[in-house]
């Protein structure tokens, strides 16, 4: 069966199309007819985006509650899925028109750099972003960097796509970063949300037994159908250390917990019920949090904290390898463009559960 759109056989390219944009800091978010770049610099491609994944992150930009701050006007987004239409000089070494490719947070990197060259090109001093200092995937053609696009595999539907190119990225990234061998036991903080319940997936994949600690009968029954092999509900444990650590089969805590949910509580929680030489590996970017780190007992246990930002070019592809393989799915709803306002404000009070994808020609 065929997981191609029938639109991404149109290549042509309009002199204008719509976009959703925000002209600063705190505004408000509108659709608007914008024109189509004519022409891309060097290396530069221009991408026919059909679906685009909503992410955090792109409320905090709009918002502005981050230390970080984004480049204004600025038009959201980095979890977009679409087709190559055009192309600048020399893009032709990486894609050519008719390519399946995503756009993902890192825009773009040097490659030169300690940082690159070690794999860490989301520290790239040069790095740009998508949706945050570049125009994201919130429109219908969006200028992104032909080294950077990540290939969509021909058995993945670039709807599924989209939301794996921040939210699935970034959990297997951080599975990657746990270190954990096959049959070891981890912990994800908010199992049942956007990010966790592609990170219970990634786990399973990787071979990992999974704890997973959220709240609610309809997350743990999600977290039970995804894999996992445990469920904690943190609001009605009394003890929450207590109870995670009772889920592994001695007792001593899991070997490292991924934190995907909010709040410094969340990792303070973890740092206690992690076993001796367990790893804490933050995920979450909640704005003006600390956690508190025991330095005496943290060198005694040898307990570690691996902060996990956002994958690399190869984990991008690896992540989108998973779910043509068939074994990560995202469970998300489908949206339009035209309904972003409404998402971002259902967003910031909290009512928006898994992911939402966005059709741009809607």
């Amino acid at each position: 069966m065929s997981h191609k759109d029938p639109r991404e056989t149109e290549l042509s390219v309009p002199k204008q199309h719509k976009a959703a944009i925000v002209q600063k800091e705190g505004g408000e978010v509108k659709v608007i007819d914008v024109d189509t770049p004519q022409k891309l610099e060097r290396g530069q491609v221009l991408v026919k985006v059909l679906f685009s994944g909503i992410c955090h992150t792109d409320l905090h930009a709009q918002i502005g509650d981050w230390p970080a701050h984004a480049t204004f006007p600025l038009c959201g987004g980095h979890e977009g899925a679409g087709v190559v239409v055009a192309l600048g000089e020399g893009a032709d070494q990486f894609v050519k028109k008719g390519d399946r490719v995503g756009i993902k947070w890192l825009a773009d990197s040097c490659l030169t750099c300690d940082f690159c060259r070690h794999g860490n090109e989301p520290n790239c001093q040069a790095a740009k972003m998508h949706g945050f200092t570049e125009h994201g995937s919130f429109q219908q053609y969006a200028v992104s960097f032909a080294r950077h696009v990540t290939p969509i595999p021909d058995g993945l539907s670039l709807e599924a796509a989209a939301p794996l190119l921040c939210a699935g990225v970034t959990v297997w990234k951080a599975v990657k970063t746990a270190n954990l061998t096959p049959g070891q036991t981890v912990a994800i903080v908010g199992a049942g949300g956007g990010l966790g319940h592609l990170a219970v997936q990634y786990a399973k994949a990787a071979g990992l037994r999974v704890i997973s600690i959220d709240t609610g009968d309809d997350k743990q029954l999600l977290t039970q159908q995804l894999g996992s092999d445990h469920f904690v509900d943190f609001a009605t444990e009394k003890d929450l250390v207590a109870a995670v650590k009772a889920k592994t089969s001695d007792g001593l805590g899991p070997h490292a917990a991924i934190v995907a949910a909010s709040g410094a509580k969340a990792y303070e929680q973890a740092l206690d019920y992690i076993r001796p030489t367990g790893a804490l590996v933050p995920v979450g970017l909640p704005p003006n949090a600390a956690c508190k780190y025991d330095i005496f007992f943290g060198v005694f246990f040898t307990k570690r904290i691996l902060p996990s930002y956002v994958g690399n070019r190869q984990d991008a592809i690896e992540s989108l390898q998973f779910a043509a393989d068939g074994k990560v799915k995202v469970i998300y709803k489908a949206r339009g463009l035209t309904e972003l306002a409404s998402i971002y404000d259902d967003m910031h009070h909290g009512k928006i559960a898994g992911r939402i994808v966005v059709d741009n020609s809607k």
